[in-house]
């Protein structure tokens, strides 16, 4: 074991030297740690949405091209850091060594956990990628991972299969953000609601307004929109293109009488939803992008270009207590738990 590494993983930075690992292009993935990192045998990847659907398209739904280009990825920058969205996603795994000087020495070699910080900036070390979802994003693999000092993660809960919680710990800000942004009159619309951010963020905004708000689900898939029907989660569910700017400004206005959403939530997983999303929101109120799709200039130029004054908000992966609470929803929901079950704890093939 080496001494202490910076932590925030400045010394496993190979280029360019100076930034953070996020940024960086390459990282040290040597699967030996510094005093104040986490190994881990990685059993499980969960590729973010935006990231995944790109790598699908691109490989033409091909499984065997995804799998080699995901190795690709990681071999050249030690790290899964899609080129192209730049987006990586999350990990679970078994805890094999606890560095001395690690923040938590409660943590013990055996522990499963999941971690809470993006794959794009934790060393990835790839021995074999095994099995792959093309309806989940999700991959069975062998290797090791290293978290830093500065690194949150989760120990999996024992209530719940494993890529269940893996699936909803992946995107457990989006709900944290909504929970703590939603006010009880405001109207809520939340962009690609279908999807597992957009489902979370749908339950805590049902539970923050659904009672003295409205709660409005915008979906492009006619079976999604079924189902969130079917949940009861949403006064209003239409059913449209998410990246045409007029049809949700249409929509919105005409279903909330003109006043358009205090608060607008987008996990739309493709471009072009960022003028939608700004025109949805009436003036003043906030527009938060979670999705990894979305080019923020292209947001901020827009708003400016169609003289909206609205509070644009990146959505942090990083909320206190956001994984508690996306676990905790998925519990209190059953028909939230059992499409995430339904969906994420299949056979990968």
């Amino acid at each position: 074991m080496r001494k202490a590494g910076h932590h925030y993983g400045l010394h496993r930075v190979l280029e360019p030297a100076g930034v953070l690992p996020q940024p960086a292009w390459k990282l040290d993935a040597t699967p030996e740690i510094w005093e104040n990192e986490l190994l881990i045998d990685v059993e499980r990847l969960n590729i973010d949405s935006a990231s995944f659907q790109q790598l699908k398209t691109e490989a033409e739904g091909d499984p065997e091209r995804i799998k080699r280009r995901i190795v690709e990825i990681v071999k050249e920058r030690g790290k899964m850091h899609n080129p192209v969205t730049g987006s990586g996603g999350m990990l679970i795994g078994t805890v094999v060594e606890v560095g001395s000087a690690f923040p938590d020495q409660t943590l013990a070699p055996g522990a499963k956990i999941a971690s809470l910080v993006s794959l794009t900036l934790t060393p990835l070390w790839l021995e074999e990628v095994r099995e792959l979802s093309l309806e989940t994003g999700q991959l069975e693999v062998a290797g090791k991972a290293v978290l830093f000092a500065s690194a949150p993660y989760a120990v999996l809960p024992p209530d719940m299969p494993e890529p269940v919680a893996l699936a909803a710990l992946d995107v457990c800000g989006a709900p944290a953000q909504t929970a703590r942004l939603v006010q009880p009159t405001d109207t809520v619309v939340i962009m690609g609601a279908g999807g597992k951010s957009g489902l979370l963020s749908l339950y805590q905004a049902w539970k923050k307004a659904g009672q003295q708000g409205c709660v409005i689900a915008l979906e492009a898939n006619p079976e999604a929109c079924r189902r969130i029907e079917s949940m009861g989660l949403a006064h209003h569910v239409a059913c449209l293109d998410a990246t045409d700017p007029l049809q949700v400004l249409e929509t919105v206005s005409t279903l909330t009488r003109g006043r358009l959403a205090d608060v607008t939530i987008n996990c739309v997983n493709v471009p072009r939803s960022e003028l939608p999303a700004i025109l949805a929101t009436q003036e003043g109120g906030v527009v938060v992008f979670f999705s990894m799709a979305v080019q923020f200039t292209t947001a901020a130029l827009g708003a400016e270009g169609v003289g909206k004054d609205v509070q644009m908000m990146i959505g942090n992966g990083y909320v206190p207590g956001h994984a508690a609470l996306a676990l905790e929803s998925l519990r209190e929901c059953p028909a939230l738990y059992d499409w995430f079950c339904q969906r994420f704890s299949s056979q990968i093939r």
